[in-house]
């Protein structure tokens, strides 16, 4: 593992895979989620939100339980050890972004910020192309 993925997602039996710190960072947005919904919000199949939620609980980041108002749906929800492990990882990604921006001079900033934007619309774009090409070999 790189030496920014250790800093960002732990090191040895600590170290988080990204898409558990993904479901981490979509956790700690409510207080409890439906499976569906977490699953809509991370834009991921069921079991692929299934499967991240059972390892955050097997490490004692997340909890599931039956809701109070429907015991058939299951809601999951950021332990309070998850809550913490996610602050900390946020502290660090900002200490990153702080010591990344200080990089640029202020008056370089719009011109990264529009070059960003530039890079994500075409990111965009090439995913549109891409699920529209997969749609006519389908179709």
């Amino acid at each position: 593992m790189s030496s920014l993925a250790d800093y960002f997602f732990g090191v040895g039996d600590n170290a988080l895979e990204s898409g558990q710190m993904d479901t981490l960072d979509v956790l700690v947005q409510q207080d409890g989620w439906r499976m569906g919904d977490l699953a809509e919000a991370l834009r991921v199949d069921p079991s692929t939100a299934t499967r991240a939620v059972q390892r955050l609980e097997r490490i004692g980041l997340a909890r599931r339980a039956q809701s109070h108002d429907d015991k058939r749906v299951v809601i999951v929800c950021a332990t309070d050890a998850g809550r913490t492990r996610h602050a900390e990882a946020l502290a660090r990604r900002q200490s990153a972004m702080h010591f990344i921006m200080n990089c640029f001079e202020p008056n370089e900033w719009e011109q990264l910020a529009t070059s960003f934007e530039k890079f994500v619309h075409a990111l965009d774009e090439f995913v549109t192309e891409l699920d529209e090409s997969r749609a006519e070999r389908i179709g």
